[in-house]
């Protein structure tokens, strides 16, 4: 479980498109990865990853999506 004292942004609609377009996230998968990212204040990207949603590639591949759409 990952717990941060921050409040986390929003997740953009951009972001959910890319993980279940390009990345081929379900949409169980990414709505049980939300519900886990709202409740422990964790980035969803960390959450999907530790939950073994996304695989180690695919986590340094929404790392490198979010460092060009910032």
């Amino acid at each position: 479980m990952v717990i941060s004292s921050h409040p986390q942004p929003e997740v953009s609609p951009q972001l959910i498109e890319f993980l279940q377009q390009k990345l081929g996230l379900s949409e169980n998968a990414l709505n049980l990865g939300l519900r886990q990212a709202e409740l422990e204040q964790a980035p969803l990207p960390i959450v999907l990853w530790s939950f073994g949603l996304l695989s180690l590639t695919q986590y340094q591949q929404v790392l490198d999506w979010e460092n060009d759409h910032q």
